[in-house]
């Protein structure tokens, strides 16, 4: 079970914290071609999302890694099943129902790491 936990751990922050950087230091001009839904909110929105991605993505194994505060492991990836009901939202609400599947399958990751490590 811990090494699945792991796996998922390490999957979350991967992901989250590159796609968090791209947002975070990418003008919404360049996202736009793989990120269109960016043209729906403000370049700081954008920037906001992708500090929280980061955020989250480094408290989804760092804390957990390093036994200091562990709690805040599930309590990010509970954070960040949270950001991806935002994401669900918003691509469902654009028509992109392709891109929505990608929020749920992390969305389960995030639930299932949160669900472990808090047991």
């Amino acid at each position: 079970m811990n090494t699945w936990l792991w796996i998922g751990q390490i999957v979350l922050a991967a992901l989250f914290v590159l796609g968090g950087v791209a947002k975070a230091a990418i003008g919404k001009d360049k996202l736009r071609g793989g990120m269109p839904w960016v043209d729906d909110m403000s370049q700081n929105a954008v920037r906001g999302i992708g500090a929280v991605e980061i955020l989250g993505g480094l408290g989804v194994v760092l804390p957990w890694a390093t036994g200091i505060a562990k709690v805040l492991t599930p309590i990010a990836a509970v954070g960040l099943a949270v950001v991806m009901v935002g994401g669900f939202v918003t691509h469902v609400r654009r028509g992109e129902y392709g891109r929505s599947l990608s929020n749920v399958v992390l969305f389960v990751v995030a639930v299932l790491v949160a669900a472990g490590r808090f047991a």
